[in-house]
C-alpha cells in the first residue's frame, strides 16, 4: 500500500468506521429563542474545558487544548479529514515521496498569506520544522530520522530521512508541524539553529503573540482564566464562521455543566457522565455520546526517585495490571462509557486488533507477586494531577485503583497536585506511578511506538528509567519500511513487546459527551485538533 506514493493518494492506518470522527448536528429538544444558549454576542463562541496550557509556542507545546490552538491559528501543509482520517490537502497542493520512502516532496500553493499579509513560503516550512526538532521539546520526536530540509523555490519543500519512513505524510498531519511565519518569529527571539534549545528567547513572546495563516489569531492569554481567539483578517482561505473564540478555563464537570445552563458558555468539552441524564433531560442543551481514541493511562517508571525495587521486575508489573479491576474503576469514573485497551496503542488503530486486554484477576496476580518475592506486597507513591480529562476524575479513578491493589498487598499512597506542579515533576526527575491521558496527533500507529515503547529514543522508556529494547527499535524501523499485511504484522509483534513491558497500562479508552447549547451546530471530535472549529456554527 505505501511503496511508492502518488500525490493526493496518502495511506491511512485507520481501522475505525468514520463514524469515530463525528461533525454531529445535534438535534435540539426544542428551538433556542434569540436570548437563550450561547454566552458570547451573534458571532463569538465561547468553550468552556479545564485547559492544560502550559505554553503557546508551537514548537514547546504538547496538550489537548494545543491541539486546538494550534489548529486554530498555525496550519498544516496537510490535514486529516472529519470524516475518515483521510489526508487531504491544505498549504500544500500535492505532495509524492520517492521509491524508498526517503524523500518527501511537497508542493506549496500559492496563495497563502500569514496573518500580517505576508506570503507563506517554503523557507517557512523548513525553519518552523527545523525549529520543532531543535527546541528538543515534547513533540519534536516527530521530526525523528529528519536529516534534511531543502527548498527548490518557493514554493517547493523536500524533506530527506535517515531512513524509510512510511509515516511522514501522516506525521506532517499533526498540529505541532504547524508552520510559523519564519520572518516574525526571527525578529522576536525564535531560531531553528541547532542549539535552539538554549539559545531560542521567543517562549514569552509566543504567548501574547502568533505568528500562523489559520483563521485565527492570539487576542489574548490568561493562565486559569481564558484563551481568546479573534478572526485573522487576511486569512486566505474562507472567512471563519466566528469573529472570536474564547476557550474559557472552567475547572469541573459541574462547572461547566452549570455554565452550559446558564449561558455562560456554548459548549462545554469535559462533562462527567453522572450528569448524563441531567443533560439529557435538560431541553435548551443539545447532547450526543460518541466514542474517541483517547485513553488514560498508568504509568510505572521503575528507574525514578522514590520508586520501590519491585517496579524494576516485569512480572511484578504485570501482577498489577492483573490486579485492577477494570470495570470497576470504568463504572466509577465514567459510568461505564469506555472500553478497555490492551497497551498504548488505542483500538482501531493498526497493530491493536490482536493484542490481549487486560483482565482482573486476584488470584494470578497475588501468584505472581508471591512468586516474585513479594507475597506481602509494598508501598508505591502516586503522584497525578488534580484534573478531568474525557469526563475522568483521576482523584476518583486512583481511589478506585487503590482500593483494587489493596486486595493484593499494595498500597498506594496518593499525592494529588496541580497540573502545572505535576507536569514539571513528570519532565524532570519522573514519577514512580502516575497517570496521564493522550490523544492522537495523526493517524499513524508510530507515534504510540515512537513516545510509549522502549524503541531508542522514545520519551516513555526514557521515563521509566529502563534501558532501550534493540527489537523495539527494530520492529518500529521495520514499520516503517513496510507495508500492508507486513507492516500490520509489525505493528501487531511491537504492540505486545509493549504490552508485555507492562510500563502503559491503559485504564479507558472513553467515550464523550458533545454538548452544546441548541443553537450551536456542528459539535465534535476530531481525530487530530479534539473540535474543528470549522465545523461549528450558530444556527440563528
Amino acid at each position: 500500500m505505501f511503496g511508492k506514493l502518488v500525490a493526493r493518494r496518502p495511506r491511512r492506518a485507520l481501522a475505525l468506521a468514520s463514524t469515530l470522527l463525528l461533525g454531529a448536528s445535534l438535534t435540539a429538544c426544542s428551538p433556542p429563542t434569540s436570548d437563550e444558549g450561547g454566552g458570547g454576542g451573534s458571532d463569538e463562541i465561547i468553550l468552556g474545558r479545564s485547559m492544560d496550557t502550559t505554553t503557546l509556542d508551537l514548537s514547546r507545546n504538547f496538550c489537548d487544548s494545543c491541539q486546538i490552538y494550534n489548529g486554530a491559528v498555525y496550519e498544516t501543509l496537510l490535514t486529516a479529514t472529519a470524516a475518515d482520517a483521510e489526508l487531504e490537502p491544505l498549504l500544500a497542493e500535492s505532495w509524492e515521496a520517492n521509491e524508498d520512502n526517503t524523500e518527501f516532496t511537497f508542493h506549496l500553493r500559492d496563495d497563502v498569506t500569514f496573518a500580517d499579509g505576508s506570503p507563506l513560503e517554503a523557507k517557512d516550512v523548513k525553519w518552523s520544522w527545523e525549529r520543532l526538532k531543535n527546541i528538543k521539546g515534547n513533540a519534536s520526536f516527530m521530526m525523528d530520522g529528519v536529516s534534511g530540509i531543502d527548498t527548490p523555490d518557493e514554493h517547493t519543500v523536500v524533506v530527506h530521512s535517515e531512513y524509510p519512513n512510511s509515516a511522514f505524510f501522516n506525521i506532517a498531519s499533526a498540529s505541532y508541524m504547524g508552520i510559523i511565519n519564519s520572518d516574525v518569529a526571527i525578529e522576536n527571539g525564535a531560531t531553528a539553529d541547532e542549539n535552539a534549545e538554549s539559545s531560542d528567547e521567543a517562549e514569552q513572546w509566543f504567548m501574547a503573540n502568533s505568528a500562523g495563516s489559520g483563521q485565527y489569531v492570539l487576542d489574548s492569554y490568561q493562565e486559569g482564566s481564558s484563551l481568546v481567539l479573534t478572526q485573522n483578517e487576511n486569512y486566505w482561505g474562507e472567512e471563519p464562521n466566528f469573529s472570536k473564540v474564547t476557550i474559557k478555563d472552567v475547572a469541573d464537570s459541574s462547572s461547566q455543566l452549570q455554565q452550559l445552563q446558564q449561558g455562560d458558555i456554548d459548549v462545554a468539552m469535559q462533562l462527567s457522565f453522572d450528569a448524563l441524564d441531567q443533560i439529557e433531560a435538560d431541553d435548551n442543551i443539545a447532547s450526543e455520546v460518541v466514542p474517541t481514541y483517547n485513553f488514560v493511562y498508568v504509568a510505572l517508571s521503575p528507574g525514578a526517585p522514590g520508586a520501590p525495587e519491585a517496579l524494576g521486575d516485569p512480572e511484578v508489573r504485570d501482577a498489577i495490571r492483573k490486579a485492577i479491576d477494570y470495570d470497576t474503576v470504568i463504572d466509577a469514573v465514567v459510568a461505564g462509557h469506555a472500553d478497555k485497551q490492551s497497551t498504548a496503542i488505542p483500538n482501531g488503530f493498526d497493530g491493536s486488533a490482536d493484542l490481549p486486554l487486560p483482565e482482573y484477576d486476584v488470584a494470578a496476580a497475588k501468584k505472581q507477586l508471591a512468586d516474585a518475592g513479594y507475597a506481602d506486597g509494598f508501598d508505591i507513591d502516586v503522584t497525578f494531577p488534580t484534573f478531568t480529562i474525557y469526563g475522568v476524575n483521576f482523584s476518583t479513578m486512583f481511589q478506585s485503583i487503590q482500593q483494587s491493589l489493596s486486595e493484593v498487598g499494595i498500597t498506594l499512597n496518593l499525592n494529588p497536585i496541580e497540573y502545572s506542579a505535576w507536569s514539571e515533576q513528570l519532565g524532570s526527575a519522573g514519577i514512580p506511578m502516575t497517570s496521564v491521558y493522550y490523544a492522537p496527533d495523526h493517524p499513524d500507529t508510530v507515534q504510540y511506538a515512537q513516545y510509549f515503547s522502549r524503541a531508542e529514543g522514545a520519551t516513555w522508556g526514557d521515563r521509566a528509567g529502563l534501558p532501550a529494547d534493540p527489537k523495539q527499535t527494530d520492529l518500529m524501523a521495520d514499520s516503517l519500511a513496510q507495508t500492508g499485511d507486513e507492516r500490520l504484522a509489525t505493528l501487531t509483534e511491537l504492540g505486545q513487546a509493549m504490552y508485555d513491558d507492562a510500563i502503559i497500562l491503559p485504564i479507558a479508552n472513553p467515550q464523550v459527551i458533545l454538548a452544546n447549547g441548541t443553537n450551536v451546530e456542528g459539535n465534535n471530535y476530531h481525530i487530530t485538533h479534539n473540535i474543528d472549529l470549522e465545523q461549528l456554527t450558530f444556527t440563528d
